[in-house]
């Protein structure tokens, strides 16, 4: 079958598509995959599972595990460098949010 023909092939492009067994995660990582069973512990990360029970990263959970990593290897413990991640996130997430609010009232403004 042609790769443009195969399942799943357009998604390859999307951050979000689960395109890494655990074995590949780790590896283009760099860490082990227990790590990657730590993080997913804590809940930072959500593997799917595929129908034979394997997980399955996103490249977005990728950056995830490798930004916990980059916080465990100056010497946060596993679970608080989960938390700084997830609240890293949430901040990002309030700032675009506070972004598109003053956009959108400045574009008020310009029309009233």
């Amino acid at each position: 079958m042609p790769a443009e023909n195969a399942p799943g092939a357009g998604n390859l492009d999307d951050d979000d598509y689960p395109a890494y067994t655990m074995g590949r995660a780790a590896a283009a990582l760099g860490i082990t995959p227990a790590f990657l069973r730590a993080v997913g512990g804590t809940g930072l990360i959500t593997p799917l599972r595929s129908e034979g029970g394997h997980r399955r990263y996103s490249r977005r959970q990728l950056r995830i595990a490798a930004r916990a990593r980059e916080l465990v290897d100056q010497g946060t413990p596993v679970e608080a460098a989960c938390r700084i991640v997830s609240l890293e996130d949430q901040l990002e997430d309030a700032r675009r949010l506070n972004r598109e609010m003053h956009r959108k009232l400045e574009e008020r403004d310009r029309d009233i």
